[in-house]
Parts: C-alpha cells; sequence; structure tokens
C-alpha cells in the first residue's frame, strides 16, 4: 500500500532492502539503548526477521524511501507480540528512522501507513516498549493513540547501565 509526499514514498519492505535496514538498525544497536541488541548483526543474520514480515496479514515491514533515489529513510514494523497462541490479535511495534533523517516527520509518516494497513487485519491491540528516556518515540506514540501501562524497571542492560522499559498499548 504505497503513500506519498512530495519527497518520501512509502512501500512494504523488499529483500534488496536488506543490507540498508540493516545499516538503520546497527546504528542504533551501537550508539543508543533504544534496542537491547548490543552486537551489531550482519544482513544474513537479519534476514530471518526480514522474511518473517510479509505483504500482507498483521506483520508488516513497511520502508520510507526518498522519492528521487529509493534510499531508504526508515521503517515501521509490526510483529507478533508473544509466540503463543492465544496473542494472535496483538502485536509489537517500532519505528526505526535513519540518523540522517530525524525530525522530519519520517516516523510519523510510516506509523500512519502502518496502522492504515493493520486497520484491516484481525489486530486488536499493539503494543510498543520504549527504552527509557525517549521523549521522541513517547511523543510519537502518544500522537498514535498509545497510553501508558506500565513500566518495567532495570529490565535491560547495556553500555554498563540498567534501562526502564515503558510499555504503551493502543487499541485498534
Amino acid at each position: 500500500m504505497p503513500s506519498e509526499t512530495a519527497e518520501v514514498q512509502v512501500r512494504a519492505g523488499i529483500e534488496r532492502d536488506l543490507e540498508s535496514l540493516t545499516e538503520i538498525y546497527n546504528y542504533y544497536v551501537r550508539e543508543t539503548a533504544i534496542t537491547f541488541d548490543a552486537v551489531a548483526l550482519t544482513p544474513e543474520e537479519r534476514r530471518p526477521w526480514l522474511l518473517s514480515h510479509p505483504e500482507d496479514g498483521p506483520h508488516r515491514l513497511l520502508v520510507a524511501t526518498a522519492a528521487d533515489s529509493e534510499r531508504i529513510l526508515g521503517y515501521a514494523t509490526s510483529g507478533p507480540h508473544r509466540p503463543k497462541p492465544a496473542y494472535v490479535t496483538s502485536v509489537e511495534t517500532s519505528v526505526y528512522v535513519a540518523p540522517e533523517s530525524g525530525r522530519r516527520g519520517i516516523g510519523t509518516l510510516l506509523y500512519r501507513a502502518l496502522f492504515q494497513a493493520l486497520a484491516a487485519q484481525d489486530v486488536h491491540r499493539a503494543y510498543a516498549g520504549i527504552a527509557q528516556p525517549n521523549e521522541a518515540s513517547v511523543r510519537l506514540h502518544e500522537r498514535f493513540g498509545f497510553r501508558r501501562v506500565g513500566t518495567f524497571q532495570e529490565v535491560g542492560r547495556k553500555f554498563g547501565r540498567y534501562w526502564d522499559v515503558a510499555w504503551y498499548e493502543k487499541r485498534l
């Protein structure tokens, strides 16, 4: 389901995007506590993740590209919340924006397209775990109707310290 602005297009992620998607993700692995992965991944290690997001259904991968170059500016995903069958109508969502593309509304554009795609799916709730502090992510999620439902205290250790994760929920 492509979505466009004058300079950015949103489309389903595909195999040829894998290297760029991995580069964006690895920036956050190396430089931030936004993800609790601690070691950069290779594209081959990320391939199963990419393949777990088909073009339809509740588990999506959408990418924002520069309309004039196909350069990937960011991506949004929905994936399984938990592996047990009763959780099938719940998804966990996330957004990653290329560091040089921040503060341009890319995350908003991606989430708008993701939730539009999920509207036609049998999804009841979306969840997002946000490592604290991360005011930009909190604002983005609240803008899309997520509400804070709790915080796991010191649940992850990275860069020699413990991090809290606030959990947000959105009814779909």
